[in-house]
């Protein structure tokens, strides 16, 4: 018998249907044979009834976790029995709101995701708007850009890209490290966030300045969503944090600390490009926002089991600026957030 922490009569509004209707049936595409774990939190019960009405109508076997009713939060593991149940399924969401101190627990959840090839849909920070957005992208047509975009990507030494906000940054590409597409139909193999709609990976080297004048990942982002009005500046040299600056102290402060926690903890792992072109601008959440058309980078841990990178990191912190233009060595295909391809 499936384990349902939401309650049955949980209601929601109709216009999440199509979000959740994507995420089931063409992002994961569950099937009636297969078995889901849905796991959420109180923040995100309405989302996750949406999503649970949607697993109902495909006949499947599925369980349903509210993480408050397994312990009080932060957590500091993932709940034995959600990760025994997951365990147990092929196909996977995690839907709720980071909170500090938690990242521990999606890498133990993610572990399991990797050992046992399940097909896995990352929903950290969700929000209604979200789902009435990003959610709601053609992902058949988001995956084609993609994969137009990382065949070239793979041809590619360097990528060059600037912003009239003062990036000036380049990656250095190398055949050892592999380009990742999660454009949102996920497979065994890889596992993605939704919205889906980035290619991604860990660069051999980088330098320059990154100006972040959309939004910081992780439970920063929540606490200071969009910093358009207070941009964080970051020299990168040799691929690590050389200098911050930000008008904004608290935030400088908490970045600083985010970037020290481990010896790769300001290591630039993830270097990205958002494909999801339903996605028009910044909201302030960086579950979407980091799908935005353009250029975003990660300190910290690199995805090191799929890009192949040699290191890892016990913190991932993303970082988003808006309107790029990129060069593929001297090829242009953006320019102020717009694909030429």
């Amino acid at each position: 018998m499936p384990v349902i922490d939401l309650p049955p009569a949980a209601t929601f509004d109709p216009a999440l249907t199509p979000g959740a209707r994507n995420a089931i049936r063409v992002c994961l595409r569950l099937k009636a044979h297969e078995r889901m774990t849905l796991i959420a939190d109180r923040a995100c019960s309405e989302i996750a009834a949406a999503i649970r009405s949607e697993i109902e109508k495909t006949g499947a076997d599925y369980s349903v976790f509210v993480l408050e009713d397994h312990g009080p939060r932060p957590h500091r593991d993932m709940p034995p029995e959600i990760l025994a149940d997951l365990a147990r399924s092929q196909v996977s969401i995690y839907a709720a709101v980071t909170q500090t101190g938690e990242l521990r627990t999606r890498m133990q959840m993610t572990e399991v995701v990797n050992r046992h090839h399940i097909r896995h849909g990352h929903m950290v920070n969700i929000s209604k708007q979200i789902m009435l957005e990003g959610m709601r992208a053609d992902f058949v047509e988001v995956d084609r850009l993609s994969q137009r975009l990382i065949e070239k990507t793979r041809r590619a030494r360097r990528v060059t890209c600037r912003t009239a906000a003062g990036t000036n940054y380049v990656a250095e590409l190398s055949d050892s490290l592999k380009w990742v597409k999660t454009a949102g139909l996920i497979t065994p193999e890889v596992w993605g966030n939704l919205p889906g709609g980035e290619i991604f990976t860990s660069p051999f080297n980088s330098s320059g300045r990154y100006v972040v004048d959309g939004v910081v990942g992780d439970y920063l982002c929540g606490k200071y969503g969009d910093i358009a009005a207070t941009p964080l500046t970051i020299e990168v040299r040799d691929n690590r944090i050389e200098s911050l600056a930000c008008e904004n102290k608290d935030l400088l402060a908490e970045f600083r600390a985010y970037t020290r926690n481990d010896e790769n903890s300001d290591r630039v792992g993830e270097f990205a490009i958002g494909t999801n072109v339903a996605c028009r601008h910044i909201i302030g959440n960086i579950l979407q926002d980091e799908k935005l058309p353009g250029i975003h980078i990660a300190f910290g841990h690199p995805y090191s089991e799929h890009t192949g990178q040699t290191w890892t990191s016990t913190t991932h912190i993303d970082c988003v600026g808006r309107n790029f233009d990129i060069w593929l060595d001297d090829e242009q295909v953006m320019r102020a957030g717009q694909f030429l391809i």
